[in-house]
């Protein structure tokens, strides 16, 4: 009985210990970490488990292409293949503002299209059409009319 009582605060302490300092990212994601307490940001670049203090925030941005459109019926090109660029971090923070980015559209009752964005996705898509060219955004395949 002792030792399953030891077994359990021990896993009870790692639990905590993990939770409180360790964030961890898949080999495709950035991470852009703030600290509350002296409003640095810092770029966790590579994939795997970082230690962070307990006041440091980590939103996880997927760097992988990926496909966003204009939800419509008409018959024309209207997507778009682009990627989010890690290096320009920083502007983007100073664009978007820092939060978790996942939670974006997070509740959305759209019942027309199948097509439903959340998250990054829906962040990127806004970048991709706007008129203006972002750092931290790269359109890798747009549809040109000749």
């Amino acid at each position: 009985m002792k030792k399953l009582i030891v077994l359990a605060v021990v896993c009870s302490v790692l639990g905590l210990f993990y939770l409180a300092f360790v964030n961890y990212l898949e080999a495709y994601q950035a991470g852009i970490a703030r600290n509350i307490v002296t409003g640095e940001v810092i770029l966790q670049d590579h994939g795997g488990f970082h230690l962070t203090a307990p006041w440091v925030q980590v939103a996880r941005v997927d760097t992988r292409p990926v496909r966003v459109c204009i939800t419509s019926t008409a018959r024309a090109y209207n997507c778009k293949l682009v990627q989010f660029l890690p290096n320009a971090y920083k502007e983007f923070v100073v664009t978007q503002g820092f939060r978790y980015y996942w939670w974006t559209n997070r509740i959305s009752f759209n019942f027309g299209y199948t097509e439903e964005y959340r998250g990054t996705k829906d962040i990127l898509r806004g970048y991709a059409y706007g008129v203006k060219q972002y750092p931290f955004i790269k359109v890798l395949n747009d549809y040109v009319e000749e």
